[in-house]
């Protein structure tokens, strides 16, 4: 397997591979990892789709990728994705993928389309004192201490940053800036999360830091990411005879060491009630999602609160019985041992009347019933005692959904805090309180809020325990490689197997391993998109350099006849023109 960057191989199209039509590919867990390892397998590998078969635990597909109407409760949607145009291989994946809305598109053409039309960005990034604008102006206001703190931690090695805290390496003038609050509430990062991560997040997405106030870096699809993604992607696998085994829960697999190769000899699972075992022969191969961030997710309504399941957790059962096999496996108690460090709460509010809206489009400053850009991303109520965020995406965001309606979700990382309004933990609250308290932060008045929580909305709240558990402090080898030294014939895909490339909580991480895994094993005779190389583009850095700074001018440093002479000197030169273009000096 190589990476590339260019049209030479990003337009080629592959020979089938070797053994190809032998070929039986068993793949564990139908989220977006296991979808995209399926679509490689057939487009580019050239494996007949009748030989690959998807096993899903579930009874839908899609993973995290969820977008749910749920009888009695409401729509749910655990997450939203924030995407990219350099999400190198889930466009060359959703490329070959027919939309289901446009005739003749593409999902690519469908989605790029869209976001060209209506593009992305938020007219209110954050709120204070009930719903007032918090004023920031899209500054970063991030003083002398946090610049030399984001600069250590952008120059610092890997190796550095494994296993620290994000609160150990930054100081409390940056945990204290508007930075840090853009930061943290856009990517779910808390203080004690990994500091390499958040070195990681800096490199792959320093394109985007102007972007960060107003979230004109991102782009969003036309419907929940159920609809828009993972319909079209298992009507493309369909169409080409793939088979989605669902109600089926994988316990174990075997492998089998021999002379520093390592096989997967069998799978076991327990099929709708029944304990079964499939046999891998000598061309069969098996692709494996460790890990999951939705895993023991919980579901209340709007009259009970969702519970914390800290019990048994299959997905995690699963890589800790294949871990223990081999230390090259990894170590998933990394990541799934510390459920208050990990965990936190979603709630999907539906509008029932035209009352709530009416806040929405106040703060929001468009109509959210226009069918266009509403939020544009999170509005973060930056003095919640939750810090609470919620965002109203384009509608209907989902297609059943009436008119009338609006769908919209609400998140929140202090979930043991009591709220503001309602005095008590996000995790204790019932999707109606939630509403109350979102309420309060919208600046509704306080005598009409339990009212309209009640008969204006209905919301399903969901708790999810191990949602950031990638965000866990790590080191070298606590995830494992995506194919693993010595392994011949399986894989491991998913947010928490090792490519070395990219950055986590994406879905281009899941697409990546998915891709890479199928690449490796297959030989596939095209490269892997190399990941985007903004963090090597000096424009792109200096850029970055000065948005940081909220458009500040470098000061040299010396006496002034010693600044002037070095300004002209660079004045004269290419230097001195990227300086000046990008407003460094």
């Amino acid at each position: 397997m190589q990476f590339t960057a260019g049209n030479y191989e990003a337009f080629m199209r592959p020979r089938p591979a070797e053994h190809a039509q032998d070929t039986r590919a068993w793949i564990v867990g139908s989220g977006l990892a296991g979808l995209a390892a399926a679509v490689f397998l057939v487009r580019d590998a050239g494996v007949p789709g009748e030989n690959v078969t998807v096993v899903e635990k579930g009874r839908l597909p899609g993973g995290a990728l969820d977008g749910l109407d749920v009888p009695e409760k409401g729509f749910v949607i655990r997450g939203g994705r924030e995407l990219e145009n350099h999400m190198e291989c889930l466009w060359d994946m959703m490329r070959s993928v027919p939309s289901l809305e446009i005739e003749g598109a593409s999902v690519l053409d469908e989605f790029a389309w869209l976001n060209r039309d209506d593009p992305n960005y938020s007219l209110r990034r954050a709120t204070v004192k009930q719903g007032q604008d918090a004023g920031h102006k899209g500054k970063f206001d991030l003083p002398q201490r946090a610049q030399k703190d984001l600069l250590h931690i952008f120059l610092a090695t890997r190796e550095e940053m494994e296993g620290k805290q994000i609160q150990e390496v930054m100081s409390k003038e940056f945990l204290a800036s508007p930075f840090w609050m853009y930061w943290r509430t856009m990517f779910a990062f808390e203080e004690w999360h990994s500091a390499l991560e958040f070195k990681l997040y800096l490199h792959r997405f320093v394109h985007h830091i102007g972007g960060l106030p107003d979230f004109s870096a991102l782009k969003f699809t036309k419907y929940n990411q159920y609809e828009s993604f993972v319909l079209p992607l298992i009507s493309y696998l369909t169409e080409r005879g793939v088979t989605f085994q669902y109600d089926t829960d994988v316990r174990d697999i075997d492998f089998a060491h021999r002379n520093g190769e390592i096989r997967a000899t069998a799978i076991h699972w327990v099929r709708e009630g029944s304990t079964e075992t499939q046999e891998l022969g000598e061309h069969d191969l098996v692709f494996t999602t460790i890990g999951s961030l939705v895993d023991n997710s919980n579901d209340g309504d709007h009259a009970t609160a969702a519970t914390l399941d800290r019990g048994p957790a299959s997905a995690w059962d699963l890589w800790k019985r294949i871990a223990a096999k081999d230390p090259s496996f990894g170590r998933p108690e990394v990541f799934c041992s510390s459920i208050d460090e990990t965990k936190w709460e979603s709630a999907t509010v539906t509008t029932l009347d035209e009352r709530i809206p009416e806040y929405i489009r106040k703060i929001a400053q468009r109509d959210p019933f226009s069918g266009r850009v509403v939020t544009g991303g999170i509005v973060t109520a930056e003095d919640s005692s939750w810090l609470l965020s919620w965002t109203v995406n384009r509608q209907p965001h989902f297609k059943k959904q009436p008119k009338d309606q609006v769908v919209v979700w609400v998140y929140s990382l202090f979930v043991d805090t009591p709220g503001d309004f309602v005095k008590k933990t996000m995790a204790e609250c019932t999707g109606e309180e939630i509403t109350q308290e979102w309420l309060y932060h919208m600046g509704v008045p306080v005598e009409e809020i339990p009212e309209l929580a009640a008969t204006g909305a209905k919301t399903v709240p969901v708790m999810m325990p191990y949602v950031t558990s990638f965000f866990m402090p790590r080191q070298a080898g606590d995830r494992p490689r995506v194919v693993p030294e010595g392994a011949r014939n399986f894989a491991f895909i998913g947010q928490f197997a090792e490519t070395g490339r990219d950055c986590i909580f994406t879905t281009e991480y899941s697409v990546r391993t998915g891709m890479e895994a199928v690449y490796q094993l297959m030989g596939v005779e095209r490269g892997v998109p190399e990941t985007w190389g903004s963090t090597y583009d000096v424009r792109v850095l200096l850029e970055g350099l000065t948005r940081l700074r909220d458009g500040e001018k470098v000061r040299v440093p010396g006496p002034e006849p010693l600044r002037k002479r070095l300004r002209r000197r660079l004045e004269n030169g290419e230097v001195g023109e990227l300086l000046e273009e990008y407003g460094v000096l």
